[in-house]
């Protein structure tokens, strides 16, 4: 008779600290080891330490002159 092993969970590095976790549906902070690792990712993000790398975005008064300068460009090249 042979017995079947588990396959052994799939271990990935906390986030925060780098300890390894297993990625189990009973670790409820997974990626995260813990609770404390999991909440000072979010403060991190929320003091915009952490930050998604792309371009600036423009705010109102920038789109409104662009908008301004493409329809003085336009009708003047129209006359």
């Amino acid at each position: 008779m042979s017995q079947k092993t588990s396959p052994r969970p799939l271990e990935v590095a906390c986030p925060q600290c780098h300890k390894k976790v297993a990625w189990v549906e009973e670790n409820l902070y997974r990626p995260f080891c813990s609770k404390r690792c999991k909440l000072l990712d979010l403060g991190a993000w929320a003091d915009e330490s952490h930050r998604i790398a792309g371009e600036t975005a423009m705010d109102e008064t920038a789109i409104d002159e662009m908008i301004l300068q493409a329809e003085r460009d336009f009708s003047g090249s129209n006359s």
